[in-house]
């Protein structure tokens, strides 16, 4: 106490003064219109300054909430499309679901489940991708795995209760099958182990109509990805000497190096086809 008083008294000419000063901007603010007006103006633009920084902050606290909100909302909307519904027929083979969509008796063929990735490697020959879903959430081996942009990942491989391994496009092993968008030629998709951008697809005959910018889609020929998926573009063609096939490179649709949140496909069709192969191999 006894040093504050010293603190005044030592600066009581300036502490005077700037009482003196605020006082004086007080009656001038209060009492004249003009100077109202700018106060008032100035300190609403002031204020709203800070308040707009102290929202861009609170807003990146809140991101991971917000990222997953949309990835839920984002699976609502791909459950409603309608090219995931197919129109059964009265053959005693047909495999489908319980769930209606409209009046029209159409069913669901695919489904849509987010998950958030947790692990992703793309700088070895052989990358996976580590999802939270697993084995408790319906996730199951032979699952295709898009992006949020509805492009190609890759396909689960291993699952546990929790967890799931995805095999993705950046893998030696991996063989998807691939569509040209403009002339429907099909082909395999296969990496090189070197840049994770960058894709090849063979089997696809001299003879076709391809050009660079040409857009590949996935073809329909598994149960894994419905047809249509986009998967990348060309941006180089070669005519190889001695073979009869195109060597094609193109971009992937999908970033790899940053991959955040994917959606795993389950298809109705699945157990069906699985078990029919099965019963083939099983042939003598």
């Amino acid at each position: 106490m006894r040093n504050i008083f010293l603190f005044i008294r030592r600066h009581f000419n300036l502490l005077l003064f700037l009482s003196l000063q605020i006082f004086s901007v007080y009656l001038i603010v209060t009492y004249n219109e003009y100077h109202h007006a700018v106060f008032s103006n100035t300190a609403n633009n002031l204020t709203g300054g800070i308040n707009s920084k102290y929202a861009d902050i609170q807003q990146y606290f809140y991101l991971k909430k917000t990222n997953d909100s949309l990835l839920k909302a984002n699976e609502f909307l791909y459950n409603k499309l309608k090219a995931d519904f197919s129109l059964p027929d009265s053959l005693p083979r047909t495999y489908i679901d319980s769930i209606k969509i409209d009046s029209l008796t159409k069913y669901r063929k695919y489904s849509y489940m987010g998950a958030k990735v947790v692990s992703n490697s793309v700088t070895n020959q052989s990358n996976y991708i580590v999802i939270d879903i697993g084995k408790k959430n319906g996730i199951k081996e032979g699952m295709g795995v898009i992006n949020p942009n509805n492009s190609i990942v890759g396909i689960v491989t291993e699952v546990t209760e929790r967890y799931a391994v995805v095999m993705s496009l950046l893998h030696k092993d991996s063989h998807i099958s691939g569509k040209l968008l403009k002339g429907g030629e099909t082909g395999i998709l296969t990496w090189n182990g070197v840049d994770p951008n960058y894709i090849s697809i063979s089997n696809i005959s001299k003879s076709a109509k391809v050009v660079k910018g040409d857009t590949i889609i996935s073809s329909g020929f598994s149960t894994a990805f419905p047809k249509g998926m986009y998967i990348g573009f060309v941006e180089a063609l070669y005519k190889e000497s001695g073979s009869n096939f195109y060597k094609i490179k193109f971009r992937s649709a999908t970033n790899f190096n940053d991959l955040q949140y994917v959606y795993v496909i389950e298809s109705a069709d699945q157990q069906g086809v699985k078990e029919a192969l099965d019963k083939i191999k099983k042939q003598p």
